[in-house]
C-alpha cells in the first residue's frame, strides 16, 4: 500500500480549493460545476475526486480554510494583558479580509447557502459564536477595568461590533465603491467613540447642556 505524504496531501486539497475560490466567488455555488473545478486544478476528475467527495465538501473546506489560525488568534486575544488593545486587533483581524477581492462574494455566498443547508448553517453559527464570546469577553475585561463604559451590556454590545464588521463585507459585496482598506480606521474610530465616549464628545455634551441651563435662567 502506497504511503501517503500528509503535507503532500494538505497541498493538493489547497490547490483544489484555491482553485475553486474564484469559481465559487464570480459564479456562485449553484452554477459552478465540478468540471469547471477541475479545468481550473488542472486534475482529472477521478483525482479531485480523490480528495474531496463532491463540489459542497470543497466549498465547505474553503470557508473553513483559515479555521484554525483563527481559532488560535482568538484565543490568544482571550488571554492579553489590555482587553481593550486585544479587542481592536481582533476587530482589524476579523474585517481586515473584506479588503480581499474574493472574500465579500464568497460571503455573501455563504450566507445564502446557509439557508438551503443545515449543516453549513450550523458550521457558520459556531464560527460566529466563538467570535462573539471573545469579543463579549474583551467587553466584559475592558468595562471591568475601566477602559470602556460599564453600562453596556456585553452580549449585546458584541453582536453590534459583530454586525459592523459584516457590514464591510456585505458593503465590498454590493457596492463598487466601497473601499474596505480606507473604511477599516473608520470603523475602529466609530467603535472607539462608542465603547469609550471620546473626551471631545464628553466636553461637546456638557457645553450644550450648559447652554441649555443658561437659557432657562434667562427666561
Amino acid at each position: 500500500m502506497r504511503t501517503i505524504d500528509p503535507a503532500k496531501h494538505a497541498a493538493r486539497r489547497q490547490h483544489i480549493v484555491h482553485a475553486a475560490s474564484e469559481l465559487f466567488a464570480t459564479q456562485g455555488f449553484e452554477r459552478t460545476t465540478t468540471a469547471q473545478i477541475c479545468k481550473a486544478a488542472g486534475m482529472s476528475s477521478g483525482n479531485v475526486f480523490h480528495y474531496f467527495p463532491n463540489k459542497r465538501a470543497i466549498f465547505i473546506a474553503l470557508l473553513q480554510d483559515d479555521k484554525d489560525a483563527k481559532t488560535e488568534r482568538l484565543a490568544r486575544a482571550a488571554t492579553e494583558a489590555d482587553p481593550w488593545t486585544a479587542l481592536l486587533d481582533v476587530v482589524q483581524f476579523l474585517a481586515a479580509p473584506a479588503a480581499e477581492p474574493l472574500a465579500p462574494p464568497l460571503v455573501m455566498e455563504a450566507m445564502l447557502q446557509a439557508h438551503r443547508d443545515p449543516e453549513l448553517a450550523e458550521l457558520l453559527s459556531q464560527d460566529s459564536s466563538a467570535e462573539h464570546t471573545v469579543i463579549a469577553e474583551l467587553l466584559t475585561k475592558a468595562a471591568a477595568t475601566g477602559q470602556i463604559d460599564p453600562g453596556l451590556d456585553p452580549d449585546n454590545t458584541a453582536s453590534w461590533v459583530m454586525a459592523l464588521i459584516a457590514s464591510m463585507y456585505t458593503s465590498a459585496a454590493t457596492e463598487a465603491s466601497f473601499d474596505p482598506a480606507g473604511q477599516l480606521p473608520t470603523l475602529l474610530l466609530i467603535l472607539q467613540r462608542f465603547l469609550r465616549g471620546e473626551p471631545h464628545a464628553r466636553r461637546r455634551s456638557a457645553t450644550t447642556e450648559e447652554h441649555r441651563t443658561a437659557g432657562s435662567a434667562v427666561t
